[in-house]
């Protein structure tokens, strides 16, 4: 085991933030994300391992998502959902940008009662915020699928690739000292 191995404590946690091409490329900014991965989570159970084209039809119940891994001694779990909240329209429902559809739902996908208790406490002091109810799903990560290579690092392949969110966010989220 090398130094590096020993000093990383990692977590991982999922986000559906709308097309996991911008998500995926908003996550990579942040000091103390180790890696990041898109792919499509909390779908039907009969399907498994879905493509893009099955997601994209609407009927398999999969939203595309950001498996993220983060260095916990870092960047802690409660800062990246604040970021997550940053990039999102939280009170759009199936709906980020210009993109449509159940596939572009949010939500944050847990794999722990520890990591849903710090999600439920930014749920809450977001929830503060606005009026409405938010339309972002907290829920544990049910199933998890890897998208195909194509998507993977896809803003990083193509950089004036189609991307729901605006540029001058990745430049913010890497800006931004974790807490």
């Amino acid at each position: 085991m090398n130094k590096r191995s020993i000093d990383i404590d990692m977590q991982e946690i999922y986000f559906a933030g709308g097309c996991f091409w911008g998500t995926e490329h908003f996550f990579k900014q942040i000091e103390g994300v180790i890696h990041t991965e898109t792919g499509f989570a909390n779908g039907k159970a009969e399907i498994t391992n879905p493509t893009y084209e099955q997601v994209y039809t609407d009927q398999t119940g999969y939203a595309e998502t950001v498996r993220v891994r983060y260095d916990e001694k870092k960047v802690s779990l409660a800062f990246l959902v604040r970021m997550f909240f940053a990039a999102i329209d939280p009170l759009s429902i199936n709906k980020q940008g210009h993109d449509e559809g159940t596939r572009y739902r949010t939500g944050v996908y847990y794999t722990s009662e520890n990591q849903k208790a710090v999600i439920v406490k930014v749920f809450a002091e977001k929830q503060c915020k606005y009026e409405e109810t938010l339309a972002v799903e907290l829920l544990p990560l049910f199933n998890y699928y890897p998208a195909d290579e194509y998507h993977q690092d896809y803003l990083d392949k193509h950089p004036d690739g189609y991307c729901h969110l605006p540029l001058s966010l990745f430049s913010w989220a890497k800006q931004q000292k974790p807490q």
